[in-house]
């Protein structure tokens, strides 16, 4: 079936509140070298898609400005040099960009078949907080089995994911949340303890359930509001990874000292900026790793809601109050 010349996309004519997100029309993006085409079936919503709709994350020169970073639909054009997917494949995708709308363009290094018994809504929960997760806690933060984290926003796609997987592994899970239902959550997820962060000190908490010894990640989205007591937290030789700066960026008078006393690592990244042999290395490492946890039913993504396209502005209203557990979809 030949291609639409056009495509509905979600259009960013200027920043601030949802609503400032409206339906426009456009021609199709290009597929260069390396790329696929995918018609979109369903696209997650992500926090940073929040920030780059009020001004605060760019995309990189060489990627779409149109909002979306996950998507699950079929391939429907392949670029010059992939033979890793065929035309009519159904697949999930890293976009750079791009997702909220009908066809998007991503490099196939970046996509993944949907696994066993996937639909497209299950699919495209995936990619965003599957890269971002596998990327922080296991590759730079090196989590393994018998160890302990400390997952911090327990209830959100990310903290979803990073529950289901750290327990996977055979790690032992903390993690916080803003209720005592979604503490509750988090413990039917795998986390051995829910911490009420609004009810609780959850440095407190973690001294009593460890011991005192600590434990040897903390997986964080706050920043700089949580600083130093992720410093404190941490058991000798941990690592502190940072994914997201949610309580500041810029942290004062605190105290370092148990970066050397305990010998411990400090690391962050944000995935959008990584290169594309970078996220094909971690796409490999998904797809050898936990792929077959997905199709087996050991580990699923968590989906609060599923909202039609038209709805974007609902769904990112819904983003913004913190209120849901799991992912946020739309579907087309």
């Amino acid at each position: 079936m030949p291609l639409p010349v056009e495509m509905r996309f979600i259009d960013l004519p200027s920043f601030g509140e949802p609503e400032v997100m409206t339906i426009a029309k456009g021609p199709l993006p290009a597929v260069r070298p390396g790329e696929i085409l995918v018609k979109v079936e369903a696209a997650g919503i992500n926090r940073p898609d929040v920030q780059q709709r009020k001004g605060a994350y760019p995309p990189p020169k060489d990627a779409s400005p149109i909002l979306g970073l996950e998507i699950a639909g079929e391939v429907a054009a392949l670029g010059e040099g992939v033979s890793e997917f065929r035309l009519g494949d159904k697949v999930c995708a890293l976009a750079n960009g791009g997702g909220y709308a009908e066809y998007c363009v991503v490099p196939a290094g970046q996509a993944l078949f949907w696994p066993k018994d996937y639909d497209a809504v299950r699919a495209a929960a995936l990619p965003e907080t599957f890269f971002t997760v596998w990327a922080n806690l296991f590759q730079m933060a090196g989590l393994t089995e018998g160890e302990s984290v400390l997952i911090h926003g327990g209830t959100s796609g990310i903290g979803t994911t990073a529950i289901q997987l750290a327990k996977a592994f055979g790690a032992t899970i903390y993690a916080t949340a803003g209720s005592r239902e979604k503490c509750e959550a988090c413990e039917r997820l795998g986390a051995t303890r829910g911490i009420d962060y609004k009810t609780e000190d959850f440095t407190a908490v973690i001294r009593e359930v460890t011991g005192g010894k600590g434990v040897d990640v903390v997986l964080d989205m706050i920043g700089a509001a949580y600083l130093e007591k992720n410093l404190s937290v941490l058991a000798k030789d941990g690592c502190l990874s940072i994914i997201a700066f949610l309580g500041g960026n810029v942290a004062e008078n605190v105290n370092l000292s148990p970066i050397m006393v305990k010998r411990l690592t400090v690391t962050g990244s944000t995935m959008r900026p990584r290169t594309a042999d970078e996220k094909r290395a971690i796409r490999d490492d998904l797809q050898a790793e936990v792929w077959p946890l997905l199709g087996e039913g050991a580990v699923a993504p968590v989906i609060h809601t599923v909202l039609p396209f038209e709805q974007v502005v609902e769904a990112h209203r819904l983003m913004e109050t913190s209120t849901h557990i799991g992912k946020i979809v739309v579907t087309l």
